[in-house]
This record gives structure tokens, C-alpha cells and sequence, in this order.
């Protein structure tokens, strides 16, 4: 028992020589020499919610345009109707047409062959230079998109298409590292999301694992061409929206895992609070013709999440291991994707909840647009995980608690 000890305690002891010092340079954080990881705002496990879809609708959801599209992250249709438009994971900006995918737009002026999704699979390599588009809005009065590229910065390009043009690419003197989501007020103002300052898109598992908290919400004036920080130092704020009535935006943190509202209008402006805790990791928040907000949630928070998010030493110890990003990523999402949609009303009460469990379907769903229909709500989802757009009619169900 004795000699079983003392081996733990050599292992435990040159385990942690190993994480302090990395000698092989194989873990996920060893090409970030200046790596901090922060504290998570979390909430106490009690006040998470709960609440499931035990019948995992999601599961049941219609498969449309498989293998057709690499990595749709955000969907718009044009004041028209026409659509939907979407951006690829090799850089371009797609439209369907009724009929297939064409090439819309392209924000990136340095693509070359490296681009070609015909010619390479490193579309996380090259993102840089081949553009990355996330968020995609329509002036329905201009019919301009407006176009968040992940390196390039705010951007806007024409009906007609073609290559985007540069609008913003820093704030306050800080480039834009990380561009992710945006909305458009009644007077065309764009409110956007900047996710980090420190890691970029392709640092994807460094931002989150570091609690990053250098995260921005945007203003830009298309008038005077000003752009002004509405909010700052938030942890990986992604997907943002206006209400209805354009008196206040709601958007998402990811790292903590809720809303919050930034009131534009009466006499909360300009400041912001919470609006709802969420059960997982959220992606993009959509709101519908009713006022409610659809949110794509990546996954539900696990019992390791929490943990490592409530000490930021553990995380960096896992980090520090010889673990590819991948398995960094299978473990802090529970071992497997899972994919959920969730309601709000335009008060933050929970209103519906469609999941995936399981994972068998819909593994990451990244946003939701619904529109009405006589048979109910047809909502159009995208997964940048499973590369494929997902299609569900469903009838409104009640959701249940655990």
C-alpha cells in the first residue's frame, strides 16, 4: 500500500513538472507564451436551469442540402424574400437560389487556390486569408448586406455582390480580432459584436479556455462613419439582435452562458443587464415576428465545464497536457455534441425547448430563423459542425423539467 502511494505521488509530482514546464511543446496553449486563464462569471449550479426536451424533437428534424454546404454559420434573406443567403467556411458568401448554391459575395480581395474548397480542407488555416463571414443582416431599406467577418472586421456589400467593402476594422485605436455577429436599427445604425482583442477565430479553444473577458459591443454610424464601444470587457460575446420595438438589443456571452439587454431607448439606455440564464454554450440569437428570441445553444453546460470555469488553475492544467484541441474540445462540451434550441419571450420567460440529446441529428446548431406559417412555425437552422442546413416544422410544445 505503502510502495502504491508513493508511486501516485511521483506521478502526481512529474505530471505537474511536466504541465509547468510543457518540454515537448504538445499542448493547446503552447504557441501562447503570454496565456492567462480567467475566472468565469458564473452562476451558483443551483440557479442553472434545468428545464429538457425529453422527447428530443430536434431528432426528428428534416436534412436538407447535405454535403452541398462547409460550415454555414448565419442565415439572411433579402428584402425580397429570396434566400437563404449564407457564409462557407472557405471564405465565401452563398445564395440559393430554388434551384442550387451560388456565389454571392466574398469579403476576402486575397483569395487564391488555397481558398478552393475543391483544392483543400484547411479552411481553419487559411481562414485568415480566405475571410471568415459569420453574422449577416440585410438593409431592408438599401438592400445592402451588412457582413461580420471574423478577421476582416465589419463589412458591406451591395445587391448586385461581388467583393465586400471594408467598414470597420477597429475601435477606440483596438483592432478587431474576432468580428462575430451584428443587427441594424430603423435608422440603419449596426450594432455589432468583437468576441476577443487577444485570440482570433481560429483560436477558437484558447478564448474559450482562457475566460477571455476582452469581448466588445459595437456601434457604427454609417452617417459620420463613427464607431463607438456601447459595452465592454465581457467573456466572448457572440450573437446579438434587436427587439422588436429597436428599444433595446439582446446579446449572447458565451463563456457564462446567458443574455443580457442593452437598453437603447427610455430611461434605462446605455446600460445593460441580465436577461436570462441559458443552459449551455450559446451561438446565435434570433428574434422572431412575435418579438420572441430564438437562441442556438451549441450545448448544454456540463458538471466539467463548471468546474474549470470556476478555476481558471485547473483549466490551465488541462491545458498545459498533451491533449490535441480536439479532445480539449470533447471534454469541456461533455464527450459528445448535442445541440439545442431554445424561446424566449420578449421578457426573458422560457417559453420552448427543442434538443438533440443525443446528438444524433443535430449536433451544433449555430442559428435559428423562424418564420409563420399555416402549419405552425417553420424554423431553419444552421449547423457550421455537420455542414448541412436543418429544416423542422413543429407545433408549439410546453418544456418539461427535469
Amino acid at each position: 500500500m505503502a510502495l502504491l502511494a508513493k508511486f501516485f505521488a511521483l506521478f502526481f509530482l512529474l505530471l505537474a513538472v511536466y504541465c509547468a514546464t510543457d518540454p515537448f511543446k504538445h499542448s493547446s496553449i503552447a504557441e501562447f507564451p503570454n496565456f492567462v486563464a480567467h475566472k468565469v462569471d458564473m452562476y451558483p449550479w443551483s440557479e442553472l436551469p434545468t428545464e429538457r426536451d425529453n422527447e428530443n424533437l430536434l431528432q426528428k428534424s428534416e436534412i436538407k442540402f447535405l454535403n452541398q454546404v462547409r460550415g454555414p454559420e448565419s442565415i439572411a434573406f433579402d428584402p425580397l424574400g429570396r434566400g437563404p443567403y449564407t457564409g462557407l467556411a472557405d471564405g465565401r458568401i452563398v445564395f440559393w437560389n430554388g434551384e442550387s448554391w451560388i456565389d454571392f459575395a466574398f469579403t476576402s480581395p486575397n483569395r487564391s487556390e488555397l481558398c478552393n474548397p475543391q483544392a483543400s480542407d484547411a479552411y481553419v488555416k487559411n481562414e485568415h486569408i480566405c475571410g471568415r463571414p459569420l453574422g449577416l443582416r440585410f438593409d431592408i431599406k438599401t438592400g445592402d448586406m451588412y457582413i461580420c467577418d471574423a478577421y476582416l472586421g465589419l463589412m458591406k456589400v451591395g445587391p448586385e455582390g461581388g467583393l465586400a467593402t471594408s467598414l470597420v476594422t477597429e475601435a477606440e485605436g483596438v483592432p478587431l480580432k474576432f468580428t462575430n455577429d451584428l443587427d441594424i436599427d430603423g435608422e440603419g445604425n449596426i450594432y455589432f459584436t468583437d468576441s476577443s482583442v487577444t485570440y482570433q477565430r481560429r483560436n477558437f479553444i484558447q478564448l474559450v479556455s482562457s475566460g477571455d473577458n476582452t469581448g466588445r459591443i459595437l456601434k457604427y454610424n454609417p452617417t459620420t462613419k463613427e464607431t463607438t464601444v456601447l459595452v465592454r470587457n465581457l467573456q466572448f460575446p457572440n450573437g446579438l439582435t434587436m427587439s422588436k420595438e429597436k428599444s433595446f438589443l439582446i446579446f449572447c456571452e458565451g463563456s457564462i452562458g446567458r443574455l443580457a439587454r442593452y437598453w437603447l431607448e427610455g430611461e434605462k439606455a446605455g446600460a445593460s443587464e441580465v436577461f436570462s440564464i441559458l443552459h449551455g454554450f450559446p451561438d446565435n440569437v434570433r428574434t422572431n415576428e412575435k418579438g420572441e428570441f430564438w437562441v442556438a445553444i451549441h450545448c448544454r453546460r456540463t458538471n466539467f465545464s463548471y468546474i474549470s470555469g470556476l478555476y481558471p488553475g485547473l483549466r490551465k492544467f488541462w491545458l498545459k497536457l498533451p491533449i490535441t484541441d480536439k479532445i480539449q474540445y470533447l471534454l469541456s462540451i461533455g464527450g459528445r455534441l448535442h445541440a439545442m434550441l431554445v424561446k424566449y419571450s420578449p421578457d426573458g420567460k422560457l417559453l420552448q425547448i427543442l434538443e438533440d440529446s443525443e446528438g444524433k441529428v443535430v449536433k451544433a446548431a449555430s442559428e435559428v430563423v423562424s418564420t409563420q406559417t399555416c402549419e405552425g412555425v417553420r424554423t431553419l437552422g444552421l449547423t457550421s459542425t455537420q455542414q448541412k442546413v436543418l429544416k423542422r416544422k413543429y407545433q408549439t410544445s410546453t418544456p418539461t423539467s427535469l
